[in-house]
């Protein structure tokens, strides 16, 4: 299995295969507390190194602070050619809930919990997760954040800034303040708010990260999908990520996994390539969601 069929694409002055792994899974439920399998949360992250992943997505606000600490308990000192992605803008509540956290305080003190949690001097990647409602990407200025995660990139604490959750004028307003190197929005086969905005990203040179690529907690499920897997003797998720592969050259894949043998079966979608006709019948999953 060769990862680099996935193709590769830049974030900011770091490259990596589109093929990534998202650590969020790797938290107890929810997302909240130590994982179930402490050994087992190792083995995926150290397996997917080994397989040739470079992009790890990660937030400290995953456990809270759990999956930050697997990671560098995993893999530390890391891989040169390694990318850690984590996102700020957001907190858990004692109950599990998600909350904002978007004070320049709050942000600040956001990147400095990564660092030290991941033990590294500077974050590759900080996306800011907009959150002004938890559900969805809603409208509102994020200039007063934007410019407290700038201050820290001109600090040397941050070398690239992205944004999470958010809408086409956030994105416009965000590259007036800085640089914008990837947004992370909710996307997938059935889910296709966001089919312009990654078109006119790809055009300017810009990442586009879907979270719950594979529907998050509620999975894809579709008979078109299954079928089409059928023929193809793959799994629908497998097909649901080539989809996304084939959709667009800056899109990268972020599927997470508690497990090593479906890190495997996600990661072996980088030999899995989807014929024009079969594009077109999975195209309508999103089409008739959308109708």
């Amino acid at each position: 299995m060769s990862l680099e069929q996935s193709g590769t694409f830049a974030l900011g002055s770091r490259t990596v295969k589109r093929l990534g792994y998202g650590a969020m899974q790797l938290a107890g439920p929810g997302v909240f507390g130590p994982p179930k399998d402490h050994a087992g949360a190792l083995a995926v992250l150290r397996e997917a190194i080994a397989a040739g992943v470079n992009h790890i997505d990660t937030s400290d606000f995953y456990g809270p602070y759990v999956t930050n600490r697997l990671i560098r308990e995993a893999l530390a000192p890391y891989p040169k050619d390694l990318v850690i992605v984590t996102k700020i803008g957001a907190r858990r509540g004692e109950d599990a809930s998600w909350l904002p956290a978007f004070s320049p305080a709050e942000l600040t003190q956001a990147v400095h919990d990564n660092l030290r949690n991941l033990h590294l001097d500077v974050m590759d990647v900080v996306n800011l997760r907009i959150m002004f409602d938890t559900h969805g990407p809603a409208e509102g200025s994020i200039e007063a954040q934007l410019t407290a995660l700038a201050e820290l990139q001109r600090q040397g604490l941050v070398r690239h800034i992205g944004l999470s959750n958010v809408t086409p004028t956030q994105i416009a307003e965000g590259r007036r303040i800085c640089d914008i190197v990837c947004v992370q929005n909710q996307y997938n086969l059935a889910h296709r708010d966001d089919d312009s905005l990654i078109d006119d990203l790809a055009r300017d040179g810009i990442a586009y990260v879907p979270f719950f690529p594979l529907g998050g907690f509620s999975p894809l499920q579709s008979s078109t999908l299954s079928a089409v897997a059928q023929r193809l003797g793959a799994t629908p998720m497998q097909v649901a990520l080539a989809w996304l592969l084939q959709r667009s050259p800056n899109i990268l894949l972020i599927p997470g996994t508690s497990s090593v043998a479906h890190l495997r079966q996600n990661l072996a979608v980088a030999e899995l390539t989807l014929s024009a006709d079969v594009l077109k019948e999975l195209d309508t999953i999103g089409g008739a969601v959308s109708a």
